[in-house]
């Protein structure tokens, strides 16, 4: 019953919307219910985001966090961390580390004849054909020199210069090297993005023009043509190598939040985190590299188990853990990471996992699609 009464402020919100503008709204002190007694308020809100678990549902979680003020403070402090819930809900989710306890199942849709790549949400194997909860697209741009991908929040605006710009991957000219850039500079300021998404998420952007780099991908080179698979490291320079070690946290993860608390811990700003992230280098940056396959005498191939997540053998198929070079060692270095496999043409599974967020691994999968004869 709660459900369909804010069903119906819902919709009444949206008719308020074509009246006014978001200005007059915001003058006005939100809207009508935003009045609502708090502690209500706060239970109805709660049992919606529990119960909205799964997308598209998940859906009614953000239009909620667009009714007014009070209404999106609330959600913010509902609405928990990825590591934590294991949900990705607003966009600055992807940007976020993945859950600690299980891999985050996605998958990434190629279209060969405009060069573009698609990462969606899906939970379930039936949504590889029945379609996900889309997070984001890369179109790749060949240069004389190198070779960019440009990683969008939305599927067809691949511009630097909007707040969908999430950030790019470049290669080196051989195609053995890549840079993952963030769109967003910890040294600069930040300011609140101007698309509707950017402030239902309280997205802070700042100048596209700033890239930040925030991993290192390189493929082992080739060069005597010897029988294996391809062998990559991550060097990823804005996590420390003690986040994978047990009761170690990430920069960006926070305590629980209690009812009515003034600062939404789920939302702060990301510069802060990674200012964070990067005084902790010190200490070492995490260091991923692929899992070493078996050699398959029978079936005459190199073998991982994807543990049914991948049905077709390719050379872009692989597993990353953490490196032994990481300190302290132990039973975390055989946790799977990020894992990225071929199960059609142009469809391939992506999982992640904590401490890396979905963001990095969409990256990282990129470097995967180019063709490199010096490392095969």
């Amino acid at each position: 019953m709660a459900i369909k009464c804010i069903a119906r402020l819902r919709s009444r919100r949206v008719v308020q919307d074509q009246l006014q503008t978001p200005n007059e709204v915001e003058a006005e002190g939100g809207c009508c219910w935003a009045n609502l007694p708090q502690e209500l308020l706060w239970e109805v809100l709660l049992m919606i985001e529990e119960t909205e678990s799964i997308w598209p549902q998940r859906k009614n979680v953000v239009a909620c966090a667009g009714v007014c003020r009070s209404w999106r403070f609330i959600i913010q402090q509902i609405v928990k961390l990825p590591q934590l819930s294991g949900k990705l809900t607003f966009p600055i989710s992807v940007k976020q580390p993945g859950p600690k306890d299980s891999l985050l199942q996605c998958f990434i849709k190629r279209n060969r004849s405009t060069q573009t790549y698609y990462l969606y949400l899906g939970l379930t194997n039936s949504a590889l054909s029945d379609g996900g909860k889309f997070l984001l697209a890369a179109r790749k741009c060949r240069r004389p020199t190198c070779t960019d991908y440009i990683i969008s929040l939305q599927a067809e605006d691949f511009s630097k210069g909007t707040n969908t710009y999430a950030g790019r991957l470049r290669s080196n000219f051989l195609g053995t090297k890549f840079t993952v850039f963030d769109g967003q500079s910890p040294q600069a300021g930040a300011k609140m993005g101007k698309s509707r998404s950017s402030r239902l998420a309280n997205l802070r952007q700042v100048s596209p023009s700033s890239n930040y780099p925030m991993a290192h991908i390189s493929y082992e080179l080739n060069l005597l043509g010897s029988r294996g698979p391809r062998r990559m490291q991550c060097n990823m320079n804005t996590i420390p190598a003690t986040s994978i070690a047990p009761g170690g946290l990430d920069p960006t993860t926070q305590a629980e939040l209690n009812p009515y608390q003034s600062t939404p811990t789920s939302f702060l700003s990301k510069s802060a985190s990674m200012e964070n992230s990067v005084s902790d280098q010190k200490n070492g940056g995490l260091v991923l590299i692929n899992k070493a396959p078996r050699w398959h005498e029978q079936l005459q191939c190199w073998c991982l188990n994807f543990h049914g997540r991948v049905t077709i053998a390719s050379v872009k198929n692989f597993q990353l853990v953490a490196s032994p070079e990481n300190e302290p060692g132990g039973p975390e270095h055989e946790k799977i990471i990020l894992q990225f496999g071929k199960v059609g043409k142009d469809l391939f599974t992506m999982d992640y996992r904590y401490p890396i967020s979905a963001f990095q691994a969409f990256a990282i999968c990129l470097s995967s699609f180019e063709t490199r004869i010096a490392c095969e």
